[in-house]
């Protein structure tokens, strides 16, 4: 059964020794994460003419979203998101699934873009990538 997307929440952590997690504001579509296994070339003259492979390492890649950018805690220049990617730090996050059974992925990122927008008719946005730095625990 489709379960809606809406209220989805992507939070981000303080860092601290018992980390408080904080909704960041204004979050709109949010893609990510996933996740991909590599694979080696294991063929050799004995595969009956057919390539073999085995996995080696996993990646879970980038969460991207787009946010309307309201320079708060979250967000700003001061602190949050932006300053998190100038000064390179790794951050602990949450995406928060709202169902029934309600499921939360927990996971360490890097902030590896910020793309803002500016149009003459419209809403001051910002585009943002979360390079994921390990794995994805849900609960």
């Amino acid at each position: 059964m489709a379960v809606a997307a809406t209220g989805t929440l992507l939070k981000i952590g303080d860092g601290g020794g018992t980390e408080v997690f904080t909704t960041i504001a204004e979050v709109k579509d949010i893609s990510g994460p996933g996740l991909t296994v590599s694979t080696e070339d294991t063929t050799s003259h004995d595969a009956n003419g057919y390539r073999t492979f085995i996995p080696t390492l996993k990646e879970v890649g980038e969460v991207t979203f787009d946010i309307n950018f309201d320079n708060g805690a979250t967000q700003g220049f001061a602190s949050g998101l932006y300053l998190d990617a100038v000064n390179r730090t790794l951050r602990h996050f949450q995406i928060v699934i709202p169902t029934t059974a309600s499921k939360t992925g927990s996971f360490s990122a890097y902030v590896t873009g910020w793309d803002m927008s500016f149009p003459v008719e419209g809403v001051l946005t910002a585009s943002v990538t979360l390079t994921v730095s390990g794995s994805v625990t849900w609960a």
